[in-house]
């Protein structure tokens, strides 16, 4: 990667696979070698997509149905890209985002019913943008949930759907790691932190 180059990396996993911190890692270890970053999140990124976060990701499990999911996750993008996302790759920088389109794909479009081909039609329609690359986290559903749980935070709104969602949504994360091998990099994420942050920055390295 050029100092002047953009480029847009995303991180995926079940919950508690520790992609908010290994994004946090990758982005100092991207500043060190020299590029400007932006560390960014979805849902969220932008103030309007920060608002629609509170609304999907708090409260009990059945507030929203999958379909109506669909449309808040995919407003809020719109908004993040257009205010966040675009502008700070035209400005030249590495753009590093908590969880995409590809979440919505599995959450919204596998797990909770088949609305993939849903998610897909209105993600070309109204987003019209894929990451560079994609960096998976995969670890087992279980570990990952028990350490979403201990978080106790307010936005637990999908881990209260129990084990059997993470299951499913760990399925198809791999899923589309599969049918889409040239974007996407699986990292083991049941290890040390640091082991995996050398894992998901050789990864990006060797892609970009």
């Amino acid at each position: 990667m050029s100092s002047n180059s953009a480029r847009f990396i995303t991180l995926e996993g079940v919950d508690g696979s520790g992609k908010s911190t290994q994004a946090r890692l990758l982005k100092d270890a991207l500043e060190a070698m020299g590029h400007d970053v932006l560390l960014t999140r979805e849902p969220g990124g932008s103030p309007g997509a920060e608002e629609i976060r509170a609304l999907v990701l708090e409260g009990e499990p059945d507030r929203w149905s999958a379909e109506t999911e669909i449309l808040l996750f995919t407003a809020a993008r719109r908004d993040h890209l257009e205010r966040t996302i675009l502008p700070a790759l035209a400005e030249g920088k590495v753009v590093i985002c908590d969880r995409f389109v590809d979440s919505t794909r599995v959450y919204q479009g596998i797990s909770r019913g088949d609305l993939r081909e849903v998610v897909d039609k209105l993600h070309a329609l109204m987003i019209g943008r894929e990451a560079d690359m994609t960096l998976l986290f995969d670890m087992d559903p279980a570990v990952g949930l028990s350490r979403a749980k201990a978080r106790q935070t307010k936005e637990e709104r999908f881990e209260d759907f129990g084990l059997d969602l993470q299951v499913q949504m760990r399925e198809g994360f791999l899923t589309l790691a599969k049918a889409a091998p040239e974007r996407f990099a699986i990292v083991d994420a049941g290890r040390a932190v640091e082991a995996v942050a050398a894992d998901a920055l050789a990864a990006v390295k060797a892609r970009l």
